[in-house]
């Protein structure tokens, strides 16, 4: 026996068509092919990456969770932080790649693959294997063990359950149909370590599954990161301290629903933004007779990434000697500022860039989308901090 979802209530039903017709938005806003697109798709991937990891203590800057999606080094991070951030960009580059294959149906093996992909730099963990034993979670900040997953000699029957599960036609909407998955898994707790970030990856992949917007667009990991004490706080709630499938799954069902709704108003938002400051740093090249293919990297900088010659000039598709030219010509221009010495400098934004980007930015919208705040979620003002 698994969770089951609760009979949607009106509420539920009212903002589930809310949150559909902003994807709608979201989609529209996004199909055109433009120039910009592809930098605001880099750094919701990055942004993803960076906070779901970040949830289970795996933390990295934003501009190493750049050069992971960028698969360039690290700057900052530390190797075990950055072993486990490449582990999942991998895990979840396959997941995207899996939105939109029309032979694709769900299976143990692809989800022990996916924790393989993710675990294989620990093999003390048993990546892409089911536990051997009793495992527990502790909530280290409360010093207190919040849960114990079933017995493992049941996992493989449970398992087995869900993924048909996965692959049965189900009426349900999809967000909530992904909300379950996410919550059976995690409940399960199937493996030695990685289970958070293996149930946030298989409800990206089946939201992702529906393509209304692509993967990156869809996952609400972000949120997740950013309300990490309200994520665990639903969990202990339904889950109750132990496998109990029998419990109402509600809490969980609308948490869910509230963080669609506020993530995807956070994507609208940077789409937006992210269409301002690129139209006034293209004026700015085009002002300045700088070459076109240095925007990407301007807009970037904008949004206070570091650049580095190789990232650059991957970007641009140049040779090593023509991105060297076109940084040093962005630095005499006043548009970048260099630090550091050959291989290992970088560039950061001037402050005309970072005006820009002031003068573009959206303050977050932490709107709720019921009636009232739901107990358990913060205050507004919580994720509204510049990042």
């Amino acid at each position: 026996m698994l969770f089951k979802a609760p009979e949607l209530g009106e509420q539920e039903l009212e903002v589930i068509e809310k949150i559909d017709s902003m994807r709608k938005s979201l989609r529209y806003a996004i199909s055109s092919p433009s120039r910009w697109f592809g930098v605001l798709r880099q750094a919701t991937f990055a942004r993803n990456i960076r906070h779901s990891t970040g949830i289970e203590g795996i933390n990295v800057t934003r501009d190493d969770a750049m050069a992971a999606v960028e698969h360039e080094e690290p700057i900052d991070a530390e190797k075990v932080n950055w072993l486990a951030t490449v582990g999942y960009r991998n895990a979840m580059t396959y997941a995207r790649g899996l939105a939109d294959d029309p032979h694709f149906s769900y299976s143990e093996g692809l989800i022990r693959s996916l924790h393989f992909m993710m675990m294989q730099h620990d093999l003390q963990k048993n990546p892409g294997r089911y536990r051997p034993g009793l495992i527990f979670i502790q909530d280290e900040g409360r010093q207190q063990r919040v849960y114990e997953g079933p017995d493992a000699g049941v996992v493989p029957s449970l398992m087995k359950e869900l993924v048909e599960s996965l692959n049965e036609d189900s009426a349900l909407p999809v967000k909530v149909r992904a909300a379950m998955g996410h919550l059976n898994l995690v409940m399960i707790h199937p493996f030695s370590d990685g289970n958070g970030r293996m149930a946030r990856c298989l409800e990206t992949l089946i939201l992702g599954r529906e393509q209304i917007v692509e993967p990156p667009f869809c996952s609400i990991e972000e949120y997740l990161g950013r309300f990490t004490r309200e994520y665990y706080d639903v969990l202990a709630e339904v889950g109750g301290g132990s496998w109990n499938p029998g419990n109402d799954c509600r809490a969980w069902i609308r948490f869910n629903l509230v963080a669609h709704y506020r993530q995807t108003s956070w994507f609208l938002q940077r789409n937006r933004m992210t269409q301002r400051v690129w139209s006034e740093v293209e004026d700015i090249v085009s002002r300045n007779g700088l070459p076109e293919r240095t925007t990407i990297p301007l807009v970037n900088a904008a949004f206070g990434y570091r650049i580095r010659n190789s990232s650059y000039r991957a970007s641009a598709e140049v040779s090593e000697q023509v991105s060297s030219r076109d940084l040093k010509l962005l630095v005499d221009c006043g548009l970048l500022i260099a630090a550091g010495h050959t291989r290992g400098r970088l560039y950061m934004r001037s402050k005309t860039l970072e005006e820009i980007y002031v003068r573009n930015y959206e303050k977050r919208t932490n709107d709720d989308p019921f009636s009232e705040l739901q107990p358990g979620l913060a205050s507004p003002l919580e994720a509204t901090k510049p990042s």
